[in-house]
């Protein structure tokens, strides 16, 4: 199995290079991990102080379960990755069953800034964007699948999102194997990205794509 982490700021095009490597690869070629569903569960906090966590620094994340995660996966064992309420600020109830395949993606903010994540990866991927552009992609997608209100995510912004971007996740970069420079909008590295990866998986046997 080869364990590529992608990293990048929130809104950087990250889910863009994730979908064009699973393209790449095929649906079963590739899994993707979201750092983002492994938010640590809250449920015994009040739902006014759960809304205002730092969700942007380290330890918001349950890194421990992630990591456990990838280990089975790596040994050829499915798990029951968790599902994060972005509304409800809590971990659901619900869960998803992944299966291994060939190509693990493990998506997030701060999978570059975690040592042990990284002795993980086969592969490490910063996706670089401009802080405007970042900005704008949170806030169209924060109050379009999130449920929040523009001066709620400008606050956020202001409070966390930048002071925790420029603390944690720019400094990552330099772990970085490969920076995506213009995220997804970046033709020629996406080309390179698929393909590697598509080679990588042309050269399995079948029955390592489960056919």
């Amino acid at each position: 199995m080869l364990v590529i982490g992608l990293a990048g700021g929130t809104g950087s095009g990250k889910t863009t290079v994730a979908d064009a490597l699973v393209h790449a690869a095929g649906a079963h070629g590739v899994t993707v991990l979201p750092q983002d569903a492994y938010y640590r569960a809250q449920p015994d906090v009040a739902a006014l102080t759960r809304a205002a966590t730092n969700y942007d620094e380290p330890v918001a994340f349950d890194t421990p379960l992630l990591l456990a995660q990838i280990d089975a996966l790596r040994r050829g064992e499915a798990v029951d990755r968790p599902v994060y309420d972005f509304v409800r600020h809590d971990r659901a109830a619900a869960t998803v069953r992944v299966r291994p395949t060939p190509v693990l993606i493990v998506e997030g903010i701060l999978v570059l800034a975690d040592r042990e994540l990284r002795r993980r990866f086969d592969l490490k991927v910063f996706v670089d964007a401009p802080a405007d552009e970042r900005f704008i992609r949170r806030l169209q997608r924060d109050v379009r699948e999130r449920g929040r209100s523009a001066d709620a995510v400008i606050d956020q912004y202001r409070s966390t999102v930048k002071p925790m971007h420029d603390r944690y996740c720019e400094p990552s970069k330099r772990h970085a194997d490969l920076i995506v420079p213009e995220g997804g909008a970046n033709r020629a590295a996406l080309g390179v990205l698929r393909g590697f990866v598509r080679d990588l998986v042309g050269a399995l046997p079948a029955e390592a794509l489960g056919a």
